[in-house]
């Protein structure tokens, strides 16, 4: 599926809309609530887009797109970057400092923007006093559009962008400070959206099922190029709504489903629904899907098959697990391994550095054993995995690892510590940050949230590290949401059966709720910061005696706090 993409270095995607269109005519490509485009109608309103950014001299020019998920986010897109511009796909939850940052560093001079979207686009840029020209979706640009000309723009007009051009901006999470842009060509748009179809084997009888953000890489362009490249539907969701989700995958007869972890878990949380069982689907595709929730989502709701993969929207390698092992987020196959060079190599928590050898060398991890996932940096010159960067140069030089198996070699930092086993199936460990050290021991956050997930009771979990006065590293604390099946003694003896004493949270924290971001990642460094003061935390507290988990009220946060307490 992809061979013939470095053959043909201006067929980029909207080339290849104006060809589906000609081959597919009025089957629908796009599908929402909030109107339906055929392949035809995507490729009109995409060259209508492509004329009046012309007209607006947008050429070699970056746009901020602040919009919610509907047909449009795409054609408008696609329609700038056929005309030689660059669009900066702007989280549509930002507001004030953070909103302005992201415009800023991408030095997006022009932005569109959805009507309901605009008050606070022009509070961010005048708390930031950046200067930009604004056009609102529903009014300024939709009216615009009538006059331009809805066919293929010839190359006589202009000849648009080749591979190597950027066409997007995607911001990373800011887990690690600020978010970043990265800079993502036409080629990998184009990868993107053909190496996904070769994997989930697309037809035009296909719709795929997305409720994720489009102004991210999955939501946005795997989810969405790799069903349009063959002739198959999109169904964009505004959001997700795990009460009416199985309604929706019916009612628009999907065979797809792009999926974020979390969302299956919360799936599984909710009574039975009619549909969960009576839909079409053959495939669900995504990243995140812990070892715990993934037999039972498969088997409750049917799904035939579940493909898991691991990419970084900026990495130079990704792995796809085809074969369906629970937990695992893929393997590099051997014939596929000069295409992908990977490592894993040994991390040192306490100093957030991989260890080197007494020759400076990167060492290998073992088997089994946890460490930071790396990718080998191709050269630009050569069609193997490219490191396009973030428009941040220093940004861009953070992320790479030099000297590591060789003199002068580079290697894209995950920053994510994993584990390989002896069959060459990658597991997810921890985010780099997030894993503390206590006890002298590397504390996973993940695999202890896991753990503690699969005690009955228990809806929800998330673990991180606290700081103790007088004690070295950070103790483990867990926030929990429970349900009328949680036993406090029974969890306690879960706890101490399925975890290692270091790894054993000290602390508890029931919540109501634990706060996501918008792609449902949970927000752990706020918990971290707010840690165990029972005068500070309105949620019950508890401590771990060793011989259970007793409230933790002023005067035992006292004598904890004032060391006279082993822990």
């Amino acid at each position: 599926m992809t061979a013939r993409i470095e053959r043909e270095p201006q067929r980029t995607l909207p080339i290849v809309i104006d060809e589906l269109a000609a081959q597919f005519g009025e089957a629908p490509a796009l599908l929402s609530d909030r109107g339906t485009l055929s392949f035809k109608a995507l490729a009109a309103r995409m060259n209508a887009v492509a004329r009046w950014a012309l007209a607006q001299n947008l050429d070699g020019k970056t746009v901020g797109l602040l919009m919610t998920n509907q047909p449009d986010y795409l054609t408008i897109w696609l329609g700038i970057t056929r005309a030689g511009g660059s669009v900066a796909l702007l989280n549509t939850n930002l507001r004030g400092a953070p909103l302005s940052h992201c415009i800023a560093i991408a030095e997006s001079r022009h932005i569109i923007v959805s009507a309901s979207l605009h008050e606070g686009l022009e509070a961010a840029l005048g708390q930031a006093k950046l200067a930009a020209q604004v056009w609102i979706h529903e009014t300024d640009l939709d009216v615009a559009l009538k006059s331009f000309a809805t066919t293929p723009l010839p190359a006589a007009e202009h000849p648009g962008p080749r591979l190597s051009d950027r066409a997007l901006c995607i911001y990373t999470s800011g887990t690690t400070g600020p978010p970043k842009a990265a800079n993502i060509s036409h080629r990998r748009i184009m990868t993107w959206s053909y190496w996904f179809a070769g994997i989930l084997n697309t037809s035009a009888n296909d719709r795929m099922m997305n409720c994720l953000p489009m102004y991210h890489s999955v939501g946005g362009i795997v989810a969405i190029g790799s069903v349009l490249v063959s002739g198959g539907a999109v169904v964009l969701q505004e959001k997700f709504s795990v009460h009416r989700f199985w309604d929706d995958v019916v009612r628009w007869d999907c065979t797809l489903f792009q999926y974020i972890g979390e969302l299956c878990r919360y799936l599984l949380k909710v009574p039975e629904n009619p549909h969960e069982r009576a839909h079409r689907l053959r495939l669900a595709c995504g990243n995140g899907l812990r070892a715990d929730v993934w037999r039972p989502f498969q088997e409750r709701f049917r799904i035939p098959h579940i493909i898991e993969f691991y990419a970084a929207t900026e990495g130079t390698f990704s792995l796809i697990n085809v074969e369906g092992e629970p937990g695992a987020i893929g393997r590099v196959p051997p014939f596929l391994a000069h295409r992908f060079p990977s490592a894993i190599v040994k991390f040192d928590v306490t100093h957030g550095e991989p260890l080197r050898d007494e020759n400076g060398f990167c060492i290998p991890s073992a088997a089994g054993e946890a460490g930071e996932a790396i990718g080998q940096i191709a050269a630009r010159d050569t069609t193997g995995a490219r490191f396009e960067g973030y428009t941040s140069a220093a940004d861009s030089e953070a992320k790479v690892l030099r000297n590591v198996f060789a003199e002068g070699d580079a290697w894209f930092r995950t920053g994510d510590l994993m584990r390989k086993d002896a069959r060459g199936f990658y597991y997810f460990v921890d985010r780099i940050g997030d894993t503390f050290r206590w006890k002298g021991e590397n504390v996973s956050t993940f695999e202890v949230a896991e753990a503690l997930a699969a005690c009955p009771g228990v809806v929800e979990a998330t673990a991180y590290g606290v700081l103790v006065p007088g004690a070295d590293g950070r103790a483990g604390m867990a926030a929990l949401v429970l349900d009328a099946a949680f036993d406090l003694a029974a969890f306690h003896a879960h706890v101490q059966e399925h975890l290692p004493p270091y790894a054993r949270p000290l602390f508890l924290r029931i919540c109501e709720t634990i706060e996501t971001t918008e792609t449902f990642k949970q927000k752990r460094a706020q918990l971290a910061r707010d840690g165990f003061n029972p005068t500070e935390i309105r949620d019950v507290l508890y401590f771990d005696t060793g011989d259970a988990y007793v409230p933790l009220d002023a005067s035992l946060f006292a004598h904890i706090a004032a060391g006279k307490l082993r822990l």
